[in-house]
């Protein structure tokens, strides 16, 4: 039983991280200028923001494929957690409090699922030890 709730909570975050990145990387031109702007009034430096605007959509399809079938699911899962750190410290900067429940939530998941990966038995990490 155990080995299916992590495979259920597993495939909910990686879901959601996929989604994120794949929706935002047809548009990654626009999602960039649109997170440069919403930073413009912030502490932040556009020449920081800019690269990472670019970089997040990228980070968020790789680690949620990654998660969805299993495969190096440890470091994805500390990838994903960091992601979110950095998203809520920037979430932080533009005062956007609304958002951070739900970055708070993916890092508790991601959390929980590292804390629990001895329960990851349904993904190809399995068969490459074999």
């Amino acid at each position: 039983m155990e080995t299916t709730s992590f495979l259920l909570l597993r495939l909910a975050v990686a879901i959601s991280m996929f989604g994120h990145g794949l929706v935002r990387l047809p548009k990654l031109t626009a999602f960039s200028n649109w997170m440069v702007g919403s930073f413009e009034n912030s502490i932040l430096p556009k020449i920081i923001v800019t690269p990472f605007s670019y970089i997040l959509p990228i980070a968020e399809f790789v680690i949620g494929l990654l998660l969805l079938l299993g495969l190096f699911t440890k470091p994805s899962l500390i990838a994903g957690a960091f992601v979110m750190l950095a998203l809520l410290f920037g979430t932080s900067m533009i005062e956007n409090w609304e958002a951070i429940p739900s970055q708070l939530i993916h890092v508790a998941f991601f959390a929980l699922l590292l804390h629990f990966a001895e329960y990851n038995s349904w993904a190809i990490d399995n068969l490459i030890k074999k």
